[in-house]
């Protein structure tokens, strides 16, 4: 094994933010392609190399872009902690991921290694969801493991997420006869008290426990200092635990809305259940020693789980730092994961 540390390094000061992966795709094709036995292909700026053998395959993935630079787009390493964008959201599994395909040739499983652009944006540009749409068959596994920021423990399934945009009519006054209009920003005031006591349901999955999640993040309404406001819109995001079908947890947002004279469904991603029971991901568990979580975020492990295939997640760094301008990776947490993923793929499940 390198010097992970060093090598996250590296990768963060190649610049990434999403929609801008090029430069670090090359890096990592010049990185792979001298890596023998590696059968490497490229679409785009997505990057997937495999190796030869037979028997139940393990998908190793991760992404390559950041969101934009907060003051920390540059590496600074203070002994044995990296600073920097990228470094924990995930470059620093990006390292780990790259490390095993060049020093474990001959794994006893089957790996595809994935580096993919564009999680950070919309789905409509991520690299997994085009490369199960155009390459589906660069994608086929048995089981898949996401090197997301975990603390190198198992965060196990995804909750889900939606987002619903809510319009709350009035009817405009001069605000010296208020009386004479209908104030619509008012009308939020039971919706937003709502929201606000809400007590956040728990539920335990596999032994993995969720925590789901309604907040108000956005809210535009007004129309000049002196004016009773006609119209006020309210963008609600749900995270919901994956015991609900995406049906269900819309039901239940929307009725947290009933004030509301039109409330529109935006933004969708399901829920992934823990699937731990793989002889894989369970070999995983084993190895790392630690009780399995639910992962609270929602990540591309439920894009596998809808085309059938197990998938964890699991990777160096803290997740409550991603996208922080203080964001860190420590190098206990780099070689651990490596350790714990070398052992999966030199030892089998």
């Amino acid at each position: 094994m390198g010097d992970l540390l060093a090598f996250t390094a590296e990768l963060v000061d190649i610049p990434s933010v999403s929609h801008h992966e090029r430069a670090i795709t090359d890096h990592l094709e010049n990185l792979l392609r001298a890596v023998p036995g590696l059968d490497v292909e490229r679409m785009g700026e997505n990057l997937v190399a495999r190796t030869a053998g037979t028997g139940p395959r393990l998908l190793l993935a991760g992404h390559t872009d950041t969101v934009p630079p907060n003051g920390n787009d540059r590496a600074r390493l203070d002994g044995d902690v990296l600073w920097g964008l990228g470094s924990a959201d995930m470059k620093s599994g990006v390292a780990v991921l790259v490390e095993l395909a060049r020093t474990v040739p001959r794994p006893v499983v089957p790996v595809t290694y994935v580096f993919y652009e564009c999680e950070e944006v919309e789905a409509a540009h991520n690299g997994i969801e085009r490369l199960f749409r155009e390459r589906p068959d660069l994608l086929e596994a048995d089981a898949a493991i996401l090197a997301e920021p975990t603390g190198a423990s198992v965060e196990a399934g995804c909750q889900g997420t939606l987002r619903l945009v809510a319009t709350f009519e009035g009817e405009r006054a001069h605000t010296a006869r208020a009386w004479l209009g209908r104030n619509a920003i008012h009308r939020l005031g039971d919706v937003l008290q709502r929201l606000s006591s809400y007590i956040p349901r728990e539920v335990e999955i596999d032994g993995c426990q969720f925590r789901e999640g309604v907040q108000a993040v956005i809210v535009e309404g007004g129309v000049a200092h002196n004016v009773v406001p006609d119209r006020a819109v309210l963008t609600v995001n749900h995270r919901f635990a994956p015991d609900r079908t995406p049906e269900e947890a819309e039901a239940f947002a929307r009725g947290l809305l009933a004030e509301a004279d039109r409330v529109e469904l935006t933004d969708m991603a399901p829920a992934a259940a823990p699937a731990l029971d793989h002889p894989l991901l369970a070999g995983l568990v084993r190895r790392v020693g630690r009780p399995p979580s639910g992962k609270l975020g929602w990540t591309d492990v439920a894009r596998f789980a809808v085309h059938g295939v197990p998938a964890t997640n699991f990777g160096p760094g803290d997740p409550k730092l991603a996208h922080h301008a203080d964001e860190r990776v420590a190098r206990d947490e780099l070689e651990r994961a490596y350790g714990v993923l070398r052992s999966l793929l030199e030892e089998g499940a």
